[in-house]
């Protein structure tokens, strides 16, 4: 079994379960305001480089 978990397969995962683009966008605001470093701490171990995780957070700060 393998540690991570590519973007896409995540993305994969939420369109599995009924959510589109504007349902994934509500998600991060949500997870942004309820758990601001979990959130970090979640885009990290996607493996997403700083500069794009700050980019998202910003964009749903």
């Amino acid at each position: 079994m393998k540690n991570k978990v590519t973007v896409e397969e995540w993305v994969a995962r939420f369109e599995a379960a009924g959510l589109d683009g504007e349902g994934r966008e509500k998600w991060h605001r949500l997870f942004e305001r309820e758990n601001p470093e979990g959130h970090q701490s979640f885009l990290e171990w996607l493996g997403l480089p700083p500069g794009e995780i700050a980019a998202i957070r910003s964009r749903f700060a």
